[in-house]
């Protein structure tokens, strides 16, 4: 096969017209010639950290459509289904994987459970990691969220990093707000990559210190306009990733639309290229091709260099998308699972305080990061409730993995008026997480996931629409545009309910990310993300106690 096109060659900076040779899905020669072409091709897109989980879809359904946006492979993070599976979760992951023509590079995750401050469905020890990291399809150490367990030199972290670094693959980082010396310790200790800088000052400071920055454009956390001026500082440090992209943003776009938003702040064409493809697969030894003699034959025709407009897309030579139709065909996969807990009642979710002052965790729209505030709601008969007139909610977590009472805790910036929503995809165990203003709709809404063995849900007035997510509670092997379109819906109706951010259930999803600052709910109780310890809710003081809220 051959493909003629002004040849895009990100390595040596160049572009000119010539000829592809493609024999056994291997690019056998590139030839300059004289022709005069109206595309271009170039090395396809890839994402340099992603959670594919996030998508609700399994690898196959997101290949599928990723595809269509010029992506050709993930570094994927397994930690979502490693958190209710363990090892047999990543083992999932990779076979399903293999079953379409889509690169996935999967990580060994070192932190499951994320904390010692909730329940996870799997512990994924120091000779599960090895087990791991003895894999080909595995590439790196996942996510090191535990960056006190590094500066702080935990046995078992330090194990899993020794490890890492034996097996000569690549070590992860999460450090949101970690600066001085600390993170000199925690980059010291091997740490290579972070994807959680939210301030410029933050990720110049990591990057001056050796480390890549992987500059992030989820759902529901945005760090693009903040990050990018650092770009042609350091065009050969950064990369582009999305961390957590659900079904409906993942029709519109991937990795495309970080390319076109980099080209339209004015930067250099090679760098911005060399970001979405180059400088990945050279930190982390990715075997995908970068149009040289040679390589395999992984590459995107795009309509122009100001638009990037994905023509085609090719992995190992094959055709996988054309004009925006995926030619990957749908499939089915084996429904794992890990779901052990019964249906709620209402009066679970009673808070008694003779104290109206609380604290109160606040959801803060395009960020995983949250703030803390306070606020008085009056008690009635030794009751407290969400108040919408304060946009103070009540928000729940239910242990997913066995019978316990429900953490209680309050939120602000959620701002339903009406109604609840819930769901098993709470980082990062996966407990069902929900948020509402009256116990009736909270508990439908949760009785509705728990009745799916997963999913996504939102109730109202007794009624209750649903999403299942019956792969571990995370994902489906439905089609991804009628995924898609589902979760669109239970969004609207979201916002029909009151809500203003921009992706509500995946704002939710962080509300129990505890390794994330501020103030975050575990099934335990409320967690401050700062000192790593349980606080009570009507108090300021911090308690090493898990706190019963109800």
């Amino acid at each position: 096969m051959k493909l003629s096109a002004n040849i895009v060659d990100v390595v040596s900076g160049t572009v000119f017209p010539g000829t592809i040779e493609i024999k056994d899905g291997i690019i056998a020669g590139i030839a300059r010639d004289d022709g005069r072409y109206d595309t271009y091709i170039m090395p396809g897109f890839i994402d340099a950290h992603v959670h594919v989980e996030a998508s609700m879809l399994v690898p196959a359904g997101f290949a599928r459509l990723a595809v269509r946006h010029g992506t050709v492979a993930t570094v994927s993070d397994p930690h979502e289904i490693a958190n209710v599976l363990g090892t047999e979760g990543v083992s999932y992951m990779i076979e399903n994987g293999r079953s379409v023509p889509f690169k996935f590079f999967f990580g060994a995750p070192p932190c499951v459970p994320a904390t010692q401050f909730e329940t996870a469905g799997a512990v994924i020890g120091p000779d599960d990691v090895e087990a791991l990291l003895r894999k080909s399809e595995i590439k790196y150490l996942s996510e090191m969220m535990n960056f006190p367990g590094v500066i702080n030199g935990d046995p078992d972290v330090m194990a899993k990093i020794a490890l890492a670094k034996q097996y000569k693959k690549p070590i992860d980082g999460h450090a949101p707000g970690l600066r001085g010396k600390d993170l000199e310790k925690y980059i010291n200790a091997g740490i290579s990559t972070d994807h959680e800088s939210f301030t410029y000052d933050e990720g110049k400071e990591k990057l001056s210190l050796g480390m890549k920055i992987l500059i992030r454009e989820g759902s529901a956390a945005k760090d693009f306009d903040v990050l990018s001026p650092l770009i042609p500082q350091y065009p050969s440090q950064c990369m582009f990733c999305c961390d957590d992209l659900h079904p409906d943003d993942l029709t519109r776009g991937h990795i495309n639309l970080l390319v076109k938003k980099a080209l339209g702040t004015g930067i250099d064409t090679m760098t911005v290229l060399r970001c979405a493809s180059m400088n990945p697969v050279l930190h982390y030894g990715l075997d995908v091709g970068l149009l040289r003699s040679g390589d395999d034959a992984d590459l995107i025709e795009v309509d122009n260099l100001r638009d990037m407009n994905v023509l085609k897309t090719y992995i190992k030579g094959r055709l996988v998308a054309e004009k925006g139709e995926s030619l990957i065909p749908h499939g089915t996969s084996p429904h794992v699972n890990n779901f052990s807990t019964g249906k709620k009642q209402a009066g679970e979710f009673t808070v008694f305080s003779s104290e109206g002052r609380i604290n109160v965790i606040e959801a803060i729209n395009g960020q995983v990061i949250t703030g803390r505030t306070q606020a008085r709601l009056e008690p009635h008969n030794g009751v407290i409730a969400s108040d919408i007139g304060q946009d103070v909610l009540k928000l729940i977590v239910v242990n997913r993995y066995r019978e316990a009472p429900p953490a209680v805790a309050f939120v602000r910036n959620f701002g339903l008026k009406k109604g609840a929503i819930a769901a098993s995809v709470a980082h990062d165990s996966h407990n069902i997480i929900a948020v509402g203003v009256a116990d009736e709709d909270i508990c439908n809404a949760v009785n509705a996931v728990i009745g799916n063995r997963g999913g996504l849900a939102a109730a109202y007035d007794n009624v209750v629409e649903a999403l299942p997510l019956p792969v571990a509670g995370l994902m489906t092997d439905e089609d991804g545009f009628k995924v898609a379109e589902q979760y669109s819906r239970l969004n609207g109706l979201a916002r029909q309910l009151g809500t203003s951010l921009d992706a509500p259930f995946m704002t939710l999803s962080f509300m129990a990310l505890l390794v994330i600052p501020s103030l975050k709910l575990s099934d335990r109780g409320l967690f401050d993300g700062e000192t790593f310890t349980f606080i009570n809710l009507n108090k300021t003081v911090d308690s090493t106690k898990t706190v019963d809220s109800r």
